[in-house]
């Protein structure tokens, strides 16, 4: 086997790996980069997509699944293979990626700027979905030369790392690995011993905080701040975190830690996987499925509101009194998020809760590092609401998860991590005898 790497190389998006044996060659991930200069997602794949065979998905982020509309535009033909509740989470995934195209391009015409193209457009999506084949957990299916197995990834319902045999070897790719001791979803599986492990990085220079120590500064965040009338704004994926921290803010309703105040959740997006959480049940831990058979929705607080249209968002910021207000995008990249911040960050009532991963250089990191004011939208807003940022509730493994993960493996391959932390883990793994390789665009590696 040889393996290509065709993204995610020193940046956190863009998974794209090439796998070829025997003739055949397999796609694994293929995302779109994100936070990134967009020209990367135009720009032309490594690869003739025109002679890809087959595609397998590790899950539904759009920084792993992104670019697969333009592989069927650019004359891709063959199936694409993932979980049943990825291949369910993908749809809203790429259609919202779709609208926020639209939106750009309508800008872009408005301000008399260069007008992009559509990467991709509906029927690419259609296509997709109809060449789309579910692949379930260790369930080992043989495509073209390769036997293929999916093992749970614990990172999002129905994620899977991917293990590959052919010709007498083994790969092993990681995917994103999840976060263990979380409580919503399955912890990760472990690896085989393979001959190459193909393995993300992202945390790899630091571990989380333990969740448990999370969840108290959580609590405390939102009875402070919701006590005081102030309103708590929290910037997040729409897959998996989202849900994640309406599950908590459930809990601790029940549990009377927090009053119960009203609960918006300002993403169309989200409120479409919320809807489809219910219909993947079996993807969730033993915990949350036991809440969904007592006919419990474990993702719903007291005074939960989904908000649809615009005019229903912005009417958001001038709520009276105490409220959550749950928002994408996640890494302040675009989104309703930012008119929240620029109506409630001057108001030291107020909190700014980050529940995820922000990357150096970005509006939320500069925000975390202490900037007195930012701008949004063209114009300068004060920060005066206090600001958390709780790494604990990270879907990615901590460093000493990756150790763990990576322990008996001899070579590895280190992608999707910015350079400090790959070259940082690199050091650990190296230091107990592993072969490790930072890998580069277009960087090719026997298997």
């Amino acid at each position: 086997m040889k393996l290509t790497t065709w993204g995610a190389c020193g940046t956190v998006t863009g998974s794209c790996h090439l796998l070829e044996h025997q003739g055949f060659r397999l796609l694994l991930d293929c995302g779109m980069y994100q936070g990134e200069p967009k020209n990367d997602n135009y720009d032309p794949f490594g690869f003739d997509p025109r002679e890809v065979d087959a595609v397998v998905l590790s899950h539904a982020h759009l920084d792993h699944v992104g670019r697969i509309p333009r592989l069927y535009r650019l004359g891709f033909e063959g199936r694409v293979y993932a979980t049943a509740p990825t291949l369910k989470l993908i749809r809203p995934i790429l259609e919202d990626a779709l609208k926020l195209m639209k939106e750009d391009i309508k800008r872009a015409r408005r301000k008399g700027l260069p007008v992009p193209e559509l990467l991709w457009e509906e029927a690419d999506v259609r296509t997709l979905l109809e060449r789309s084949k579910p692949l379930p957990y260790y369930g080992a299916r043989k495509i073209g030369p390769f036997r293929v197995t999916l093992r749970n990834a614990g990172h999002l319902p129905g994620s899977a790392f991917v293990e590959v045999q052919a010709g007498g070897r083994t790969l092993v790719f990681s995917g994103d690995l999840g976060n263990r001791r979380k409580e919503t979803l399955p912890d990760p599986d472990y690896p085989r011993v393979a001959d190459l492990v193909l393995s993300e990085s992202t945390y790899g220079d630091r571990p989380h905080r333990p969740f448990q120590a999370t969840l108290v500064e959580f609590a405390e965040v939102l009875a402070q701040t919701l006590d005081g009338g102030g309103k708590v704004v929290i910037p997040s994926f729409a897959l998996e975190r989202a849900q994640e921290i309406l599950f908590y803010i459930r809990r601790f309703e029940a549990e009377g830690a927090i009053p119960s105040v009203p609960v918006y959740v300002d993403s169309p997006l989200t409120t479409r996987i919320s809807e489809i959480y219910g219909e993947i049940q079996e993807a969730f831990s033993p915990l949350v499925q036991s809440f969904y058979r007592r006919g419990i929705d474990p993702f719903a607080p007291q005074k939960l509101r989904y908000t649809q249209s615009v005019d229903e968002s912005k009417r958001l910021n001038f709520l009276e009194g105490p409220a959550i207000i749950i928002a994408g995008s996640g890494m302040l990249s675009g989104g309703r998020i930012l008119h929240h911040l620029r109506h409630q960050l001057p108001d030291a009532r107020n909190a700014l809760v980050f529940v995820g991963y922000q990357p150096r250089g970005g509006l939320g990191h500069r925000i975390i590092e202490g900037a007195g004011e930012v701008r949004i939208h063209g114009h300068e807003v004060r920060v005066r609401a206090k600001v958390y940022s709780l790494g604990g509730f990270s879907g990615h493994a901590g460093r000493d998860e990756l150790l763990d993960w990576l322990t008996a493996e001899p070579r590895i391959v280190l992608v999707h991590g910015e350079d400090p932390a790959r070259a940082s883990l690199a050091r650990a793994l190296r230091a107990r005898g592993a072969k490790v390789t930072r890998a580069r665009l277009g960087q090719r590696f026997e298997v």
